[in-house]
């Protein structure tokens, strides 16, 4: 994941990284920090805000609102999505294109495509107000993960429990040549061709050259 945006992801939402688009980083894994949801068998995803950092002088950051602003007055990281979302829905600007990342396991990180930022809202949760924002699959996948100067298209988003499953099942490397860098979740009839996200039975681990390889071919 690092390597693929080229910079060292230190927080989980990353606003216009490099000027082009943004990155968020959602989990949905038990005991998660934030309460993600997927909705629509993958083609929505609502994001929670972020707390404030936690310090030793400052509250617990669950106990209280989650920040818009700065004491300097320049928006947090929620409060860019948030601002971005208004200037969309008041038709300003074009939807803020994001890339999802999904943690499946402890270190662990798979990619879910690319979202557009349709909405934000502020909602009451465990007396205190978090920020919510409403990301819808993108048509348009052609911010891609590359290798060499080659694109790697991406379907919708697959279950984190089937991803679990064939993790596990593959062993967390290549099925094809054992490999454990830069490997994709790819399925094995293509979703353009029917095939399921949401068994493992048609998901299986390549790395980034099998699956090139591949493409829309079934097996």
């Amino acid at each position: 994941m690092c390597s693929e945006e080229s910079v060292n992801l230190q927080r989980g939402m990353n606003y216009k990284l490099g000027g082009t688009y943004s990155v968020v980083l959602m989990s949905i894994r038990p005991n998660a920090p934030y309460n993600d949801r997927v909705e629509e068998d993958g083609k929505i995803l609502i994001y929670e805000g972020h707390d404030i950092p936690k310090q030793t002088d400052l509250p617990d950051p669950k106990k209280v609102n989650q920040p818009m602003y700065y004491d300097s007055g320049k928006p947090t990281q929620n409060g860019h999505f948030f601002l971005a979302a208004k200037r969309y829905r008041e038709g300003k600007e074009k939807a803020v294109r994001v890339k999802v990342y999904e943690k499946i396991r402890p270190g662990i990180w798979a990619y879910n495509g690319i979202f557009a930022l349709t909405d934000a809202w502020e909602e009451e949760s465990n007396q205190r107000n978090v920020f919510k924002y409403r990301l819808e699959l993108s048509d348009n996948q052609d911010l891609n993960t590359r290798v060499g100067n080659v694109e790697i298209a991406h379907q919708r988003i697959i279950p984190t429990s089937v991803k679990q499953a064939v993790w596990k099942r593959d062993q967390g490397k290549c099925i094809k040549c054992g490999s454990t860098d830069n490997l994709h979740f790819d399925h094995i009839i293509p979703f353009s061709k029917g095939g399921s996200s949401l068994v493992a039975e048609n998901i299986q681990i390549l790395c980034a050259r099998h699956n090139l390889e591949k493409r829309d071919r079934i097996d």
